[in-house]
């Protein structure tokens, strides 16, 4: 795709996935919608309440020293994510295998991602926590970058906004399913990071076996040169974002992230210290039921969302007006920090984040720079979704501890995600 490419029509910026047929498409869709639903149900069943359980028990009666470690083990594992998800791409880009390029590393990093969270879940120290964390997320993310390159491998550019529903819709129920495995086992973590991880691996043995995987000779043809040295690898490797819609797409996919992750994060303190849950609730039960309303807000928003963008063929203006809402929503709970107040959030905010999460992966697909190099650039875009996972535990363990508490930390979300949204408008290749 040209850096300018004519605004006249998403549709004729030509794509070339591979051909995989009305049957096959009918398969992969699901199996992208459990792809994701797998994957996330994994990383917000550890992060949204085994984890914090975890460094809660290995600081015991603290709860500043709680929420420092925690911001410290989450910050520094997703640097781990964030470096190997484009590395991930690059590596998959690059396999030539008779089972393809992208299955190989979809099985391949969910086992390993298996493994380490099954240590993990056995740690007995900080430090122990902090490196399978680390590991793990480096293994998932290896998986996840195959799994996202598949929308630009396979899906023509008219599906793409379904495709990325399926997946958005997929986002809210794994909240419901990650945190509501996890919340079953709050006494016994382990057993959490083992069905997790499994769910994970169980998926994967399914996608890779049910759908085809286009073969070398079914890919695009890569330069036959390239300029050799770190500094040139590095140039390469980070090329995509001199393309103006793609830089655009990246810091506002970026920056609503931020503004997200600053309230996933620490969702179970907020309920334990910030918000007047009702007698008898406990943390762990609320965030489940949070997830469960914000499910129900994604759902209803997001299955509609997605094919509706592709009929009317406006992916940036979705994604401008679901990530305003988005940003917005989360005013709520600071005006009104009350269990009734969260469950109007996760509705709303639920609906708007979900689609902005669909329409954003397919605008993502139109504005990469090349298709030999797809799995590589969306690893490269997915650093825009890793990226404020490392910084938004250390801003929002400060904000907690020294900029006026909880309430303080919904106004900084709000006013980041607003940002974000304000960075589509400037995008101008796609409608």
């Amino acid at each position: 795709m040209s850096e300018n490419p004519s605004p006249l029509s998403d549709a004729e910026q030509t794509k070339n996935p591979a051909p995989v047929g009305r049957r096959g498409m009918r398969r992969l869709m699901p199996m992208l919608g459990l792809g994701n639903l797998a994957v996330y149900a994994f990383y917000l069943g550890i992060g949204a309440v085994l984890l914090p359980l975890q460094v809660q028990a290995l600081t015991p009666g603290d709860e500043q020293a709680a929420v420092a470690n925690l911001g410290v083990v989450s910050g520094i594992a997703a640097v781990f994510g964030t470096v190997f998800n484009p590395i991930g791409g690059a590596l998959s880009d690059r396999t030539r295998s008779r089972w393809g390029r992208r299955n190989p590393w979809i099985l391949g990093g969910a086992v390993a991602g298996f493994l380490l969270v099954f240590v993990l879940g056995y740690a007995d120290s900080l430090l122990m926590t902090v490196i399978g964390w680390c590991l793990a997320q480096g293994a998932m993310n290896l998986h996840q970058a195959a799994l996202t390159a598949v929308i630009p491998d396979r899906v023509p550019l008219g599906r793409r906004g379904t495709a990325a529903a399926f997946m958005g819709v997929a986002l809210s129920l794994a909240g419901v399913v990650g945190t509501g495995l996890a919340s079953l086992f709050t006494a016994r973590l382990p057993i959490g990071y083992i069905l997790l991880g499994g769910l994970v691996v169980a998926v994967a043995v399914l996608l890779t076996s049910l759908t085809h995987d286009p073969r070398g000779d079914e890919v695009p043809e890569r330069s036959a040169t390239a300029p050799a040295g770190p500094a040139a690898a590095l140039g390469r490797f980070l090329s995509a974002l001199g393309h103006r819609d793609f830089a655009l797409v990246f810091v506002g996919r970026a920056l609503l992230f931020l503004g997200y992750f600053l309230i996933l994060g620490f969702q179970l303190y907020i309920f334990d210290y910030f918000i007047a849950l009702p007698e008898g609730m406990e943390p762990a039960a609320a965030v489940t039921v949070f997830t469960m309303v914000t499910a129900v807000g994604t759902i209803a928003v997001t299955a509609i969302g997605g094919p509706l963008s592709d009929r009317l063929d406006r992916r940036r203006l979705f994604a401008l007006i679901s990530g305003t809402v988005s940003a917005l929503a989360m005013l709520i709970p600071y005006f009104a920090p009350t269990w009734t107040g969260m469950l109007v959030f996760a509705i709303v905010n639920g609906g708007a984040f979900g689609c902005f999460m669909a329409v954003d992966t397919a605008l993502a697909t139109l504005v990469l720079p090349d298709d030999a190099d797809a799995a590589r650039d969306m690893g490269v875009l997915n650093i825009a979704a890793a990226g404020p996972q490392i910084i938004a535990p250390f801003i929002a363990s400060a904000i907690i501890l020294h900029l006026g508490g909880y309430g303080s930390l919904f106004l900084v979300g709000s006013a980041v995600g607003l940002l974000g949204a304000l960075a589509l408008v400037f995008v101008r290749g796609v409608r």
